[in-house]
């Protein structure tokens, strides 16, 4: 399944919609801040031969299965 969109909300906060057309909205902070700086999240692309979410041109990628199941296990309802 390939990532098809995704909107940048706020810092590492993402809204991402699926092929399957599910949305999923994660911090993906853990994920990726080994590799990227805060600016450099804005480099942000979709890779369209694979689907995956691209940062820096292509040299951090995550494969939009992995960040699938991010999403389903890093998207707690936040509490009020």
């Amino acid at each position: 399944m390939k990532l098809k969109t995704f909107k940048q909300k706020n810092g590492f906060e993402f809204v991402f919609e699926f092929e399957n057309g599910e949305r999923k909205e994660a911090d993906i902070e853990q994920l990726v801040s080994k590799y990227l700086q805060p600016n450099e999240l804005k480099s942000a692309k979709i890779n369209g031969e694979w689907g995956c979410l691209e940062f820096k041109d292509g040299a951090v990628d995550i494969e939009p299965h992995t960040l699938y199941k991010y999403c389903l296990t890093h998207n707690q309802p936040k509490e009020v």
